[in-house]
This record gives C-alpha cells, structure tokens and sequence, in this order.
C-alpha cells in the first residue's frame, strides 16, 4: 500500500457517539526492560559517586577523544599562527585526561555557582571571590584550555564523504554521547518527541528563534526523552535545510522523517509516543502502527487525511466532536481555543478535572493523558536550566552544544 492510498484511507473516518461507552482501543504489550541495563549497573556496582555516574557518559574513549583533538587542534594552531612573544598560547601545553576531568568540573560547577561574567570565577575582589577555581586551575590554563577545546580532526575533513559536514566539529562527539545515551538506559514505555534549544547568539546560518523557549535564540535540537523523569535516549541536531535524517525514511516530509529517525530503535516494542502539533498526524500514526508504536498528540488543523467536517465545524465551549478510524480516534474540543487531538489508545471519553479555582470541568481523558505525558523535554529542560553551563556570548557554536549535551 503507496502512502498515497493510506492518507485516502485515513479519510474514511466514523463519527463517535461521545455519549456510548465505546471502549477505547487498547495499549500495544510493551516488551522492552526498561531502566539502567545490566552492564551499566556492573559499572556502577553499589556506588553513589558522582563521579562514576559521568564516566559512563563521559568513559576513557571519549575523553582519550576529545584530548587527542584538543592537544591536535592546539599544534595546528601553532603550526599555522605567526605569534608575538608576548603571545597568552605560547603558554600552552599538552593536556590530559586528568586535567580534563578537571576542566570540565570547573565548567559544571559554574553552572552552580552563576555569574555574569567568565572572568570573576578567579576574581580575588572579595565580593566576587569564589578560590576554589583558582585552587584547581588558573585563569590562564582555563582560557586556553577553553581556546583549543576540539571535537574533530580538520585535516581529514572532507565535505564529499562526511555523514553530517554542517556538523562536522562536532559530529563524533555527540554521536559518541547519544549511543552512550542509548546504552546506559531503556526508557519506560511513554516517551516524548520535542525541540529543545541551546542558547547562542553568534553568527550561524540555521539558528533559531523559538519565542516559547526560555534562551529564544539558539541552537535546535530534536529530542526523543522517557516522560516520567526527561532522560535523554536519542537527538537530533536541526541545520536547517541539509539536517540529516535516516536514509530510509528521507521520503516522508520533515515532521514524519524527524519522528521515525529518532523512535527508529523503539520500534516494535510497544513503546507510547506523545508529540506536539508539529509532529502529530494521521500519516504518521498510521506508520507508528505498523510498527507497534501507540501515539498521542495535537494535531494542526490543516493536516492532511484528518476527517473532512473538521474544517466546517463550529463548536461551542465544551463541546466535543470525534471520529474513529481504525485504531485512531482523532477529536475537535472546543475549551478556550479549538483544540483537536490524535490518539491510538482513547475513545472520546470525558474525565472531572478540578481547576485552579477549585472548581471541576470535563476535560476529554486524551487531553489529561497527553499533558501529563508530553512533558518529557520540558523536564529535560528545567534540569539543565538550574545548572546552566553554556554561555549564549559563546563564539564557537559547538562548544556550546558540547558544554549542554
């Protein structure tokens, strides 16, 4: 079946009588394990210490990595710069593994310890004096450990055979710490796909302006995370134009592709997906279905194969218009604003909810489901913003991706 045929298909909507308890169509069985695997436990053993929990992110292959760029990166420079005596890199030295570790403390830390400006964390002006960060390092090695910070060797660069070239600085290394990602944890059967944005104000041409994100400005990301606790299991880096998706999947429009890519090593496994309505359409959960992969989400009204009386309908507050097609039940609900829902596990059943006021109002239960579920990212999200590390004045924009992964 073409997917021209299954849009034309997913016309063939039934009108729900909201008012029969129709049962709604039930959950795929979830077949996965999830929580920490086996060998990331082995790892971790019985011990609560911060530092084991990183270095099963942040293992000696990575950090061997990003030494060997950085110590690479460092010599080039030197190779290729005409500098004057009085020249701050000539100060320069090879770093290693150890002093890493201690550098990307420092960057953690000040995440903890905020300040406007880079510079006061070695401030010995009392108001400002924090000498822990002198303790560990100078402001001098910082800086230029900050200055050399590399994720990819130039020299074999080329734009013909490399998997991501708008990507290339820092390709490996996110893809080295997403399968890491995938590796530590199988999330719970409900997960989340949204943007997440990494604030950057330099020159870059596929940054964005996402007004309802806190940095507004920045680097996109996509973002598959477990709802309950926002863990990141799979992303995505949006370039705008030229992002690479799977191969596979390079037919569908980018909403689609964006979905399928991130939830491609979920599949079949009855795993719960919940997305905005950037994401959500008919088309889409007709192919999370072949797959045994539920969905719910928003869904705009101009999406293609959505029941035709939706473009026509005029609801009044509270009330509630569904169709059932197959597993997929899409409703129109009128509360403040129109809104229309997709769900493969919900019938077009109303729940009590109680407000603000304490007051109650029926709410349609896909409605109540999905908020509690989509807030994966967000969650994501709040974590990182208690403890911000980047710096959105950051010229490089792959330091800034590699400071927030």
């Amino acid at each position: 079946e073409s997917d021209d045929d299954t849009l034309n298909s997913a016309r063939n909507w039934c009108p729900i009588d909201i008012h029969a308890s129709t049962p709604a169509p039930p959950n795929f069985q979830f077949t996965s394990t999830p929580g920490i695997n086996p060998s990331t436990k082995i790892l971790l053993g019985n011990t609560d210490d911060p530092m084991m929990f990183f270095s099963i992110f942040f293992d000696e292959k990575i950090m061997s990595f990003i030494v060997e760029e950085t110590n690479r990166y460092a010599e080039d420079f030197f190779n290729k710069s005409d500098l004057t005596p009085s020249s701050r890199a000539l100060n320069w030295k090879n770093t290693d593994i150890k002093e890493l570790n201690l550098f990307l403390g420092l960057l953690l830390l000040q995440g903890m310890v905020s300040k406007s400006v880079e510079a006061w964390y070695w401030s010995k002006r009392p108001i400002l004096s924090t000498p822990f960060f002198g303790q560990i390092m100078s402001e001098k090695r910082y800086g230029l450990l900050m200055k050399f910070l590399h994720f990819e060797n130039s020299d074999k660069f080329d734009k013909k055979t490399h998997p991501n070239p708008k990507l290339r600085k820092i390709f490996d290394i996110h893809e080295m710490l997403v399968q890491k990602f995938k590796s530590a944890y199988t999330p719970n059967q409900s997960v989340a796909i949204d943007e997440s944005l990494v604030a950057f104000k330099g020159l870059l041409g596929w940054k964005q302006y996402i007004p309802t994100k806190r940095a507004r400005f920045g680097l996109k990301f996509f973002q598959l995370c477990e709802s309950e606790s926002g863990y990141i299991w799979n992303s995505l880096i949006y370039t705008g134009k030229g992002t690479i998706f799977m191969e596979e999947y390079e037919h569908y429009g980018l909403s689609t592709k964006c979905v399928l890519t991130l939830i491609h090593e979920l599949k079949n496994n009855g795993y719960l997906l919940t997305t905005d309505n950037f994401y959500t359409s008919p088309e889409v959960a007709e192919i999370l279905l072949k797959y045994k992969t539920d969905v719910i989400g928003t869904v705009r009204g101009n999406r293609k194969g959505l029941p035709a009386e939706f473009k026509t309908l005029k609801l009044k507050k509270g009330e509630i218009k569904a169709f059932q097609k197959d597993k997929i039940m899409v409703l129109q609900w009128r509360d403040k604003k129109t809104l229309i829902m997709l769900s493969t596990i919900h019938n077009a059943e109303l729940v009590s909810v109680e407000s603000r006021k304490s007051t109650t109002k029926q709410k349609p239960k896909v409605v109540v489901d999905y908020n509690r579920s989509m807030g994966g990212v967000d969650k994501s999200d709040q974590c990182l913003s208690y403890y911000p590390s980047t710096r959105s004045r950051q010229r490089k924009y792959y330091k800034n991706i590699s400071t927030f992964t």
